[in-house]
């Protein structure tokens, strides 16, 4: 299938999707099956994995969740609804717990409540003064439906609370689902039982809601006022002396081993629960220590989904294309005979790299068994190598870039010794076609100018027609020759210069993002932005070569530096960045204005204990205070953790800089 087929192929499920998404959210009348559904979006998204070239504001891959439907008022979450990472395996979940080690700067031991990840409907109950005042659906993370009327049909939630000690404003979360006995006595109007869950709470008159066997099983709160509470479990047990229902398989955890060993033992018994279950959920049992790790993007820090076995079957593979990423990294792809797994019809499988190739001797022509877990791409497990033909080849790894020619390179990696697994074209000053267009991909993405109309496909139609070569392009586009193009009028060109013109206005950290620079990601891109301040000193860091400086920030090594250095050894690469500048208004950082620390700065030297530089410096950034990463007389503050560099003490003390430590640093915050 060449390029166009497929993007037509993804145009058409995407249509579909949206369509199917219209009659489910705002008419409330689904057309097919949830399985069919779930199906359709699960093919979506392994057509974006697969081809990194497509792209629709519409794709299920753009939202967490789904916008509220017009058939209910909407309900503005005070704290995010966000969705819940995965974890596949056991080496998933020992990295879920390194991330939390390396933010908290501390290896300490975590107790973990786990829960069973019952598969339903979200919903928030928020009560004020002991009544429940909205029922909210999740929405799209933000914005929910308010269906306050139809959750109150369902009998597990109370409506008004006796207890003296419930607080004044809470907003308890929570599950809808059907009891599998009780939904085969419904099987024949709905496909499943979380589709019947799903529609029952979106019927316009509750007395219809009302009919239908629902359940709700409360499992944390979203905003709390005053809370009192340390652990997540003394939370859940609150609840049950409140008159929720919570579920009684929950259970508390401490290792990773054990939580391997519940979820391997739960798998094995999740058929005969009277519900239906995808998983387990793992959260962090320390509700300050959830306060602290905080949110990424979409979801918490302090909480992952072990998601259970993954699905295979085995087919043959075709072909292996090569698909060149932003970075210039290689990755092979297996083009394999369509085999059904979970539902999902696969076409492609990832092979990640050349050494993974050579590891399992995967060849064109092989039989192998692909897994499938969950939205992740498909890639091979084995090759099955009793039915290989004799006249088959090992398969050549290309040593030039198909894009462009160029030579490929694996590089060195001096912490571990090794080259690395990845190849890459080192062509990244938009000299490699491939390159280059996903460089301007990841400019107009949702992160960074997030520019609605101007999505991938627009991008490779306007390349093409030598409209964009570089990201300054797409402020000086040829509209009159846009306007005259299939698919194009007035309208739609109106439409993409608000856009643009809207996007000029961005903040410090999704200029950095955007640029695309190699291991500078939203969170380093954070760091640059808050302690660098404004494009401007960034522009001289680069100009004067002393990017170095930016070591003294924590959160910032070598290898971002090096990153940094690479991209701008090249003078297009610097001159792309100047022009941009001049082009957008890029905004500073706004801080807390009235805080402890208004008008102070603060330096950090050594290692801090318990908590981790980023998040000192969240703290007093809170507090209006800001960071600095060299000492100069606008220094108020050193503060000075364990094995700290004399060399800034001394200079602090010859400037007359107050240096304390950090139990004093915390004395000040109170």
């Amino acid at each position: 299938m060449d390029k166009e087929q497929i993007k037509k192929n993804y145009l058409i499920k995407v249509k579909e999707y949206k369509d199917h998404n219209k009659s489910y959210y705002d008419e409330s009348n689904p057309k097919i099956p949830d399985s069919q559904y779930d199906k359709l979006k699960n093919e979506i998204l392994n057509l974006e994995k697969t081809y990194k070239f497509l792209n629709n504001k519409n794709s299920p891959s753009k939202s967490v969740g789904y916008k509220a439907s017009k058939s209910f008022d909407k309900y503005k979450h005070k704290v995010p609804m966000l969705s819940l990472s995965n974890a596949f395996n056991e080496e998933d979940l020992y990295n879920f717990e390194k991330k939390i080690f390396n933010y908290l700067n501390n290896k300490i031991k975590i107790e973990y409540s786990v829960e069973p990840k019952i598969d339903g409907i979200s919903a928030s109950l928020t009560y004020i003064n002991k009544k429940l005042l909205y029922g909210v659906s999740r929405g799209d993370g933000n914005v929910g439906e308010l269906i306050t009327e139809n959750l109150k049909t369902i009998k597990d939630i109370p409506q008004e609370i006796k207890f003296k000690n419930f607080p004044e404003e809470i907003e308890i979360r929570g599950e809808v689902f059907i009891k599998k006995k009780d939904f085969l006595k419904i099987k024949d109007k709905f496909a499943n039982a979380r589709n019947a869950a799903s529609g029952s709470l979106r019927q316009k008159d509750p007395k219809e809601t009302k009919k239908i066997p629902l359940n709700f099983v409360a499992y944390t709160f979203g905003y709390l006022k005053n809370n009192s509470f340390n652990k997540q479990s003394d939370f859940l047990n609150k609840l049950k002396e409140w008159g929720f229902k919570v579920n009684k398989n929950n259970n508390m955890i401490s290792t990773i081993k054990d939580l391997v060993k519940f979820h391997k033992l739960f798998e094995s018994k999740r058929f005969n629960l009277d519900y239906d279950v995808d998983g387990l959920v793992y959260k962090v049992n320390d509700l300050s220590m959830q306060s602290r790790l905080g949110f990424t993007s979409n979801a918490p820090r302090w909480a992952i989904a072990h998601k259970f076995s993954a699905d295979n079957a085995n087919t043959k593979i075709l072909n292996i294309d090569i698909q060149i990423g932003r970075t210039g990294a290689l990755t092979p792809v297996a083009k394999v005979e369509p085999v059904n797994i979970g539902g999902v019809v696969v076409s492609n499988a990832t092979l990640h790299n050349e050494d993974e190739i050579n590891r399992k001797d995967i060849r064109i022509g092989d039989v192998v068994k692909i897994e499938r877990a969950g939205d992740v791409i498909p890639h091979v497990i084995e090759v099955d190598k009793t039915k290989r033909k004799s006249v088959s080849k090992k398969y050549e790894f290309p040593s030039v870039c198909p894009s462009c020619g160029s030579q490929t390179i694996k590089e060195f990696n001096k912490i571990t010794k090794k080259f690395d697994a990845v190849r890459r074209c080192i062509n990244t000053d938009f000299k490699c076609e491939r390159i280059a267009i996903e460089n301007l991909k990841h400019f107009i993405s949702k992160e960074a100018l997030n520019i609605d109309g101007l999505g991938k496909k627009v991008i490779e139609k306007f390349w093409d027609l030598n409209l964009i070569k570089k990201p300054q392009d797409i402020f000086n586009l040829n509209y009159s020759k846009i306007k005259n193009l299939d698919g194009w009028g007035q309208l739609s060109v109106n439409n993409l210069k608000r856009s643009i013109e809207n996007s000029k206005t961005i903040n410090f950290q999704r200029f950095i993002y955007s640029i695309g620079i190699r291991h500078i990601g939203i969170e380093n891109a954070k760091i640059i932005s808050d302690n660098v301040k404004n494009v401007s000193n960034f522009i001289n860091l680069i100009e004067t070569k002393r990017l170095d400086e930016l070591l003294n920030i924590n959160g910032i090594g070598e290898t971002q530096i090096n990153s940094l250095k690479n991209f701008f050894a090249s003078s297009n690469n610097l001159k792309t960045i100047i022009e941009l500048s001049s082009i957008l208004k890029i905004e500073n950082k706004k801080f807390n204005q009235n805080g402890l620390f208004k008008n102070k700065s603060f330096m950090f030297t050594g290692k801090l204990n318990g908590i981790s530089r980023a998040e000192a410096k969240s703290l007093i950034e809170k507090n209006s205070g800001i960071t600095l990463s060299s000492i100069n007389n606008n220094l108020n503050y050193l503060v000075v953790g364990e094995k700290p560099t004399l060399r800034k003490i001394n200079k602090a003390k010859e400037l007359g800089i107050k240096i304390i430590s950090q139990k004093d640093l915390l004395k000040l915050l109170n």
